[in-house]
């Protein structure tokens, strides 16, 4: 296995034939053992390594999106979940995952509108983009809602 497909899948997540994006988003929980800022770092280095093995996965294919491609979900879902507060443990991340792959299933505005662009760039975006409304979602909630995640 090539490098940029190692990237892209995850390491192989993304063969599994059932719900691959399911899975490519359950790699990201134990990152919640990091800390909010590490989680950050992480997400950043993931989505960046991750633009840069989707493209050149698919060099002259920009319009695909194959399923077995999940780093784009890994990076949303590190996203989502360096907004939780701290100590919201398990159950913060059962939330932040449940509501990221909520938003990358039905993809509503902005993330329809990435989910049409082509190439990495629309590959990845979208999930980036769904995890930083998710993010945005579970700030919310710790300042309107303190102590419930």
């Amino acid at each position: 296995m090539k490098a940029a497909q190692l990237v892209a899948t995850v390491g192989g997540v993304g063969w599994i034939r059932v719900a691959p994006g399911t899975w490519g988003s359950l790699v990201a929980l134990p990152a919640l053992l990091l800390g909010r800022w590490w989680i950050l770092a992480l997400a950043l280095l993931v989505g960046a390594l991750g633009w840069v093995a989707v493209r050149e996965v698919l060099r002259g294919r920009p319009s695909d999106d194959p399923g077995w491609i999940v780093v784009d979900e890994a990076a949303g879902m590190l996203l989502a979940l360096a907004a939780l507060p701290a100590g919201a443990g398990w159950l913060g991340a059962a939330v932040a995952f449940v509501l990221f792959r909520g938003f990358d299933i039905l993809k509503p505005w902005p993330v329809s509108w990435a989910d049409g662009l082509h190439g990495a760039t629309g590959v990845m975006l979208d999930d980036i983009l769904a995890g930083a409304i998710v993010a945005a979602l579970l700030m919310l909630f710790g300042v309107f809602l303190p102590g419930v995640l």
